[in-house]
């Protein structure tokens, strides 16, 4: 469990919202929690005050995008 209940629990889905941009919540590290694209690839970090729980939508939405990314690939 995070000790700052402002903060989504790792393993969980949240939204970056400075772009909207959707990952999982991997943890937090030098006060900033860390984000993983849901179809993988590089984290980034974000302020705790720019993290929300995403929505179920929100994450279908985003896994809709990875696989059409990845049915355009050659």
């Amino acid at each position: 469990m995070n000790e700052d209940p402002c903060v989504p629990e790792t393993g969980t889905f949240a939204v970056d919202f400075r772009d909207g941009s959707v990952g999982q919540v991997m943890g937090c590290e030098g006060g900033l929690v860390q984000l993983r694209p849901i179809g993988g690839g590089r984290e980034w970090d974000c302020p705790p005050a720019s993290v929300g729980e995403a929505q179920p939508v929100e994450v279908l939405r985003e896994r809709v995008r990875q696989v059409n990314r990845e049915g355009r690939m050659p």
